[in-house]
C-alpha cells in the first residue's frame, strides 16, 4: 500500500474521495499543515557547525 499527498481543489472531490473510502478503495489519513523545514530543524546545529557548512555551500557555489 502506498500513501500519497494530494491537493483538492474542487470541493466536490473531498466527497468523492469519501465515498471511496466507504467502498475500502482508500483511506483518507488526516495530516497536519506542513511545518517549514527551516523552522523544524531550528537551533539542531551548533552556530560553529552552520557556520562550517554555510561557508561549504558558498565555496561549492563559487566553483560552478
Amino acid at each position: 500500500m502506498k500513501t500519497i499527498l494530494i491537493q483538492i481543489k474542487d470541493p466536490r472531490v473531498y466527497k468523492l474521495l469519501q465515498d471511496l473510502e466507504e467502498l475500502n478503495i482508500l483511506e483518507i489519513v488526516k495530516q497536519k499543515e506542513f511545518e517549514k523545514l527551516s523552522e523544524k530543524y531550528a537551533g539542531k546545529l551548533s552556530s560553529d557547525v552552520a557556520d562550517e557548512m554555510q561557508e561549504y555551500v558558498k565555496k561549492n557555489r563559487e566553483e560552478c
